[in-house]
């Protein structure tokens, strides 16, 4: 499916989530550039819900236009915290993620997180952060892609902070406010794609499944593409 043009009205924050980076974006943010939309990809610290909503949302405000906040995994939580701290956000699309409610942690969320993710401290041993063993990455995030690329992601993932799992959402939420899209995977091995149809109920979104892994980003990108496109068209 082709990725129709659209008017560059409103710009699209894409936020990632754990384990990665920014780069996890680039065939969506290539596509959607080819398509005329404005697009902004954001740092996301991985430090937790409220430093990295607000770090976003300082990123958001300078932005002289009105933004599709996007965001991937844990990076739902982060566009939660962030679009309501904003003037200039009109909806959220959320990609194999949750919606959190005010006072709901994301391991509240997601009731169990996978027993194969393992606790590891930081160098300075004040913190504690979060890696997928590289041994166990290619099958729980991104069981869709082949196998070479499952080992250069398992070996350069990005950490979390292991409180940003456990730190509940301190603000009203943005989705009280604001339209929402989800994208729900249901070959996802990271969150399970029940957690996501129930976020999609709670938050009144509209909602399509797609047959892939927590790394549709990569796996495929046309999809979520012309999913975010959806979403700016309905805003238009």
């Amino acid at each position: 499916m082709t990725a129709s043009r659209v008017g560059e009205a409103l710009s699209a924050v894409l936020v990632h989530g754990a384990f990665t980076d920014g780069s996890s974006w680039a065939a969506v943010t290539d596509r959607l550039q080819r398509a005329g939309v404005a697009v902004w990809v954001a740092a996301n610290p991985l430090k937790g819900v409220h430093h990295d909503g607000e770090a976003l949302a300082r990123t958001v405000r300078q932005i002289a236009a009105p933004v599709l906040l996007v965001g991937h995994a844990y990076g739902g939580a982060v566009i939660t915290h962030a679009g309501g701290r904003v003037t200039n956000a009109r909806g959220l699309v959320f990609v194999s993620s949750y919606g959190l409610e005010r006072g709901q942690s994301i391991s509240a969320a997601v009731a169990a997180w996978p027993a194969a993710l393992a606790w590891t401290p930081d160098t300075s041993g004040a913190t504690a952060e979060l890696l997928i063993p590289p041994t166990r990455f290619g099958a729980i995030f991104a069981a869709d892609l082949p196998r070479h690329r499952q080992d250069v992601l398992a070996v350069s993932q990005r950490p979390i902070a292991a409180a940003a799992l456990t730190e509940p959402l301190a603000v009203e939420p943005a989705w009280t406010s604001l339209p929402s899209w989800v994208l729900i995977t249901t070959e996802d091995q990271l969150v399970d794609p029940d957690i996501q149809r129930a976020a999609a109920r709670r938050m009144g979104a509209i909602s399509e499944e797609v047959a892939a892994s927590h790394a549709v980003l990569l796996s495929q990108p046309e999809t979520v593409t012309v999913f975010i496109l959806k979403a700016l068209a309905a805003l238009h």
